[in-house]
């Protein structure tokens, strides 16, 4: 959302909220948005909303996938890079056409 050729702050801090809460941006970014956050109560109760959101689901999330399936996962993440590496497309990567065994 622009008002004349700026950038409206609220959609900018909104934009990049998540990085914020997850400490993702430079120091000076991170200040900028703390700034803002200071001054502006939407914004203030968008993002505490998030973190409280973060928060409880990773309490709730305490479970641990088993063993093998882990191990399935990893091996399928694992081939997808390898495929890439040569400039492959990996089987079921978007636009190769259907899943075959």
């Amino acid at each position: 959302m622009t008002k004349g050729d700026r950038v409206d702050p609220c959609s900018e801090v909104l934009s990049r909220m998540y990085f914020f809460i997850d400490h993702e941006l430079a120091d000076a970014d991170s200040r900028q948005i703390q700034q803002h956050i200071d001054d502006c109560g939407h914004c203030l109760r968008e993002v505490d909303l998030e973190r409280i959101v973060k928060a409880l689901i990773a309490r709730s999330c305490t479970e641990r996938a088993p063993v093998e399936l882990r191990q399935r996962v990893m091996f399928s993440i694992r081939q997808v890079q390898v495929q890439l590496e040569m400039g492959t497309e990996p089987r079921g990567w978007p636009g190769s056409g259907p899943l075959s065994d």
